[in-house]
């Protein structure tokens, strides 16, 4: 376990879209009430089961959250980048987290305690309907991945993955995957080496063209979002 160092720098909190509209003022009077801390990769922030109290904020490296079923098995729920956050729910009241958090490379995050954020929340409200967007849309990614693992194959789940990625102002048609083939394998609930292969078929029908890695092109949408 490394030593976490308490920091003075606070700047974190301006990279959160739920701050950001705020004055420099108000910026300040949130500064006063952050802790920022480090974590060494492959340290966990949390696990699931420990008492929720804090919001914590990626100020800089990237954070995976992810559960374990009951025969141990991982699957990745999301992984943050700087400016994103995590333990919301324990602003609204006392919970445990359900999930685990860990650090993926160095990283260093800004936590807000329940006590000192439901005084910003009251203060502010602008904060909390931000908050609640937030929320919102976790729990539609949430109930899109569980439909999802229910009702489509391995094939589908990933072709659906990539068209997610499109930009929806159509401008591109260049995906980039925003992790690595074994963590999307976690998030898709199959293997890497499942999701390696499937994404050659996938070329292989003329759906996807890959430029790198990572990068893909995106042939044919229609007949993607509708894969067999």
């Amino acid at each position: 376990m490394s030593q976490h160092h308490h920091l003075s720098h606070r700047g974190c909190v301006r990279l959160v879209p739920i701050f950001n509209h705020l004055t420099e003022e108000q910026m300040d009077e949130i500064m006063q009430v952050v802790q920022s801390t480090t974590y060494e990769k492959g340290e966990l922030i949390y696990r699931a089961g420990e008492t929720s109290e804090v919001l914590t904020i990626v100020n800089k490296g990237n954070v995976r959250i992810y559960r374990l079923s009951d025969s141990g098995k991982e699957q990745l729920v999301r992984i943050l980048g700087p400016g994103d956050f995590t333990g919301e729910l324990a602003l609204f009241n006392e919970t445990v987290h359900e999930h685990y958090a860990e650090a993926m490379v160095n990283t260093s995050v800004c936590q807000i305690s329940r006590a000192s954020l439901q005084g910003l929340l009251e203060k502010y409200p602008a904060i909390a309907m931000k908050l609640l967007q937030t929320l919102s849309s976790r729990i539609d990614e949430s109930e899109q991945q569980a439909t999802r693992f229910s009702t489509e194959s391995t094939d589908q789940r990933l072709a659906s993955y990539l068209v997610d990625l499109m930009d929806p102002e159509g401008k591109s048609d260049v995906v980039v995957l925003p992790m690595s083939q074994k963590n999307l394998a976690s998030y898709l609930g199959t293997t890497p080496e499942t999701v390696s292969r499937k994404l050659k078929e996938l070329e292989e029908m003329n759906l996807i063209k890959r430029l790198s890695t990572k990068k893909f092109k995106i042939l044919d949408e229609d007949n993607l979002l509708f894969l067999d």
